[in-house]
């Protein structure tokens, strides 16, 4: 119905909406604010009738600290958790010295302490991702100590790492820059300081370069960037979404520029696959594959808590961007 640059939009009922009798709600307000106090006063204020946070969720940090206040001033709010499958990890450009070399994709994942990551910003709770896949495709994403070899870089061994930068050439380090957008997520604003951290004690020199949105997403997800990149992937619901659109050669968001014959066939190969657990063997040797290569390493997710008001009926959330079917059926008891 309308759209507010950095304000909102509204969305209306179609009069002649496919599904006969649906949606339910009329209208559909949507609110643009970047300041993620300024999101909880509002939802604690109840202006809004789902979580602050995407996907309709509330920072975990925001709802141990103000549980108390919430369940008082909104009472029979609703709640789920569930793993996010937004996967945060450290991106490199695999066709670019230093990271072209295997052995530094591999140091700078065993720099970093994935377990004081998930400590710090996302108050102890979270779920370590396989490669290429997150953790809350569970049917798909092998779990760490079944990834053979490449379980290793999982790990937080900087003496290792440091073993493995000496053999690649680098004893004395090298500097480097990490570029990130803080998607207006104090937690992803903190944890580039502690990936920075990490990679000083092996003797990586990283340069913090924080991008304005627009600038962030005209570049990095294209593979134009200098260094490294700490931050979340896209949200899929498929495993061939993830793999393709990261891997193939040809996908013009394979930002790590990767070119990897064997990867490239497994990728096709689990698409011309009809039989599921033949399908999902392949997809476990991908991830098997990618553990050793570290093409980008991966760190966390966080497990999400959604809340929606006790008002709205016939509602729950799921993965992904689809506001839409969450809603579709969904109605306001007030």
């Amino acid at each position: 119905d309308s759209y507010r640059p950095n304000i909102g939009m509204t969305l209306v009922r179609h009069p002649q909406y496919f599904v006969p009798g649906l949606p339910h709600i009329d209208r559909v307000e949507l609110v643009i604010d970047e300041d993620q106090s300024s999101r909880v006063t509002a939802f604690l204020a109840g202006k809004y009738d789902l979580g602050p946070e995407f996907m309709g969720t509330i920072n975990r940090s925001d709802w141990n600290q103000l549980k108390g206040q919430i369940q008082k001033h909104r009472p029979g709010l609703r709640t789920a958790e569930f793993p996010s499958n937004v996967r945060m990890g450290v991106t490199m450009r695999s066709d670019r010295a230093p990271f072209n070399d295997v052995r530094v994709r591999r140091a700078v994942s065993l720099a970093i302490n994935r377990r004081a990551l998930i400590d710090a910003t996302s108050e102890g709770v979270g779920v370590l991702n396989p490669p290429g896949l997150p953790a809350a495709l569970k049917d798909w994403a092998l779990a760490i100590d079944q990834l053979g070899e490449g379980a290793r870089y999982y790990k937080h061994d900087p003496v290792e790492a440091r073993r493995l930068l000496a053999e690649a050439g680098h004893r004395a380090g090298f500097s480097t820059v990490v570029d990130f957008h803080s998607f207006g997520e104090t937690a992803i604003v903190d944890g580039v300081q502690l990936v920075v951290k990490d990679l000083k004690d092996i003797g990586i020199d990283a340069r913090v370069n924080q991008r304005e949105y627009g600038a962030y997403i005209a570049t990095v997800p294209l593979g134009k960037y200098d260094g490294i990149v700490y931050g979340p992937s896209t949200p899929f619901l498929d495993a061939d979404s993830y793999l393709a659109t990261a891997y193939l050669p040809e996908s013009p968001r394979n930002n790590m520029k990767v070119n990897d014959p064997p990867l490239t066939d497994m990728i096709h190969r689990q698409r011309r696959v009809s039989d599921m657990a033949r399908r999902r063997d392949v997809i476990f040797d991908i991830q098997r594959h990618l553990a050793t290569m570290v093409y980008r390493a991966e760190v966390y997710s966080i497990v999400s808590t959604a809340v929606w008001d006790a008002a709205l009926k016939n509602y729950g959330p799921n993965l992904g961007y689809d506001y839409g079917g969450r809603l579709m059926a969904a109605w306001l008891d007030r």
